[in-house]
């Protein structure tokens, strides 16, 4: 298991925008699927946006059309730019890592994972 880390995370008002950046380790990375995951207080880690190793990327229905999931190899760095933020929004998120190309449709085959960073939206 490797420790990613994320930062970017902090306050902002309703309507505002955030973007997450996660290191990855290195280069072997680039042939692996990376997501982003967050939890709320009281609630279950739920998956918010994957992108494959080919560039594919998913999202949770909640964030489609405000949030946007990237990589770039040459950096061992994925993002999340997170735009029209709501107060539902407001959630620990974490990076992670699922050691193959394609991603999982679930969190328990990411076997690599960061800290956390807190993101809260206020109305």
């Amino acid at each position: 298991q490797v420790q990613l880390v994320e930062s970017g995370g902090g306050s902002v008002q309703s309507g505002g925008s955030v973007r997450l950046s996660c290191a990855v380790p290195g280069y072997t990375y680039s042939n692996y699927c990376l997501g982003w995951f967050r939890q709320a207080p009281g609630r279950e880690r739920e998956v918010v946006a994957t992108i494959e190793a080919y560039g594919h990327t998913r999202y949770a229905d909640s964030v489609k059309g405000r949030f946007t999931i990237s990589r770039d190899n040459a950096k061992n760095t994925q993002y999340l730019q997170m735009n029209s933020l709501k107060p539902e929004d407001t959630a620990m998120y974490y990076c992670a890592a699922a050691r193959r190309a394609w991603c999982p449709p679930g969190k328990a085959d990411f076997t690599d994972w960061g800290q956390g960073t807190q993101v809260t939206v206020s109305s």
